[in-house]
């Protein structure tokens, strides 16, 4: 047996919990969220990262669909964006009820496990979808949201992004009520992204050229290889990523990590990772370098559905001690 045929068989028993994909905001931006234009009960190879084929040929399991918006969209724009992806989140649910399961807490994902469909959770990025509001932030959790990440690129009232300029020095108090309400609900909180050089100046080019830095529209991409054409990318690969790994590993431990391949989300993957389907090769790289299957178990799933169990026993505890915050950024921040 070769290490890809061990990593396919490890996957069928300890499927990937991919922590990020973005698939809803590329059917906002490919499609104006017309579900038959990109099926993804079909292939969708060349048009996107990610349909059911390649999902199951990826051992993927479970996936937080990120119902993203860029921060350009802001105050109630932006809360009615987040609905409109979370409405897209529903419809794929819909059409899709043989592969895809809707599940809202770590139950969910191993009774979806047991009947061989991919759970289905969300993960808002960024604190702007919220406008301010921690009635909102209920509301979206209600809707099946169980993470946020605290900021996107840019910095927003309460809270400092990591690749934007210090502006309330981490979290302002409003930011702490904030996460305090995250956890008594059971919402995890992701945190700050950091650019890469090439990444930064790609950036800047797309922006010099009227375009977001992350559309992934055609025409935004061929300003993307135009740009890439003159400035050479560095090629990350399967290796570079299982690099990646085996760091965090020996920084943070094996029960600390996980996979968020940002399909969909990114204009660039790496070899070998090029879509959704490419998990059996980073699986098989870990495998060459020594990783057992139960650590890469962990990895996998395993931890991913631990902690948002964890999440959810800290907010049965957490709902024993208080109850929803009507605090508001007026009243924290001044």
């Amino acid at each position: 047996m070769t290490s890809l045929d061990e990593a396919r068989a490890l996957l069928a028993d300890f499927p990937v919990v991919d922590g990020h994909n973005d698939l809803p905001w590329a059917l906002r931006e490919k499609a104006g969220y017309d579900l038959d234009r990109l099926d993804i009960a079909t292939d969708q190879t060349g048009h996107l990262h990610t349909d059911i084929a390649r999902l199951r040929a990826g051992g993927v399991g479970a996936q937080f669909w990120s119902v993203y918006v860029r921060t350009d969209l802001a105050g109630d724009a932006a809360v009615s964006a987040t609905l409109e992806q979370i409405d897209c989140v529903e419809q794929l649910l819909a059409r899709h009820p043989a592969d895809l399961a809707r599940a809202l807490t770590a139950a969910d994902m191993e009774k979806a496990r047991s009947e061989g469909r991919i759970a289905s959770l969300m993960g808002a990025e960024g604190g702007h979808s919220i406008n301010n509001s921690l009635a909102t932030l209920r509301a979206l959790h209600t809707l099946g949201v169980r993470y946020m990440t605290l900021t996107h690129n840019d910095n927003i009232a309460w809270a400092d992004s990591a690749t934007d300029e210090p502006g309330v020095g981490g979290l302002s108090p409003f930011g702490h009520e904030v996460v305090r309400e995250m956890n008594r609900v059971g919402m995890l909180g992701d945190l700050l992204q950091a650019a890469v050089d090439w990444t930064a100046a790609a950036d800047e080019n797309m922006r010099a050229h009227g375009f977001h830095h992350l559309d992934t529209t055609p025409a935004a991409m061929k300003v993307h290889a135009a740009f890439e054409e003159s400035t050479p990318r560095p090629v990350a690969t399967v290796t570079t990523v299982a690099d990646h790994l085996d760091h965090m590993r020996e920084v943070a431990g094996v029960d600390h990590i996980g996979i968020g391949g940002d399909y969909d989300g990114t204009a660039f993957t790496p070899d070998g990772l090029d879509d959704v389907a490419g998990y059996p090769n980073l699986i098989a790289e870990l495998l060459d370098r020594g990783w057992s299957k139960a650590d890469l178990a962990k990895l996998t799933g395993q931890n991913a559905v631990r902690v948002l169990g964890a999440a959810e026993d800290v907010a049965r505890d957490e709902q024993t001690r208080r109850g929803p915050s009507v605090a508001t950024l007026e009243q924290l921040d001044g």
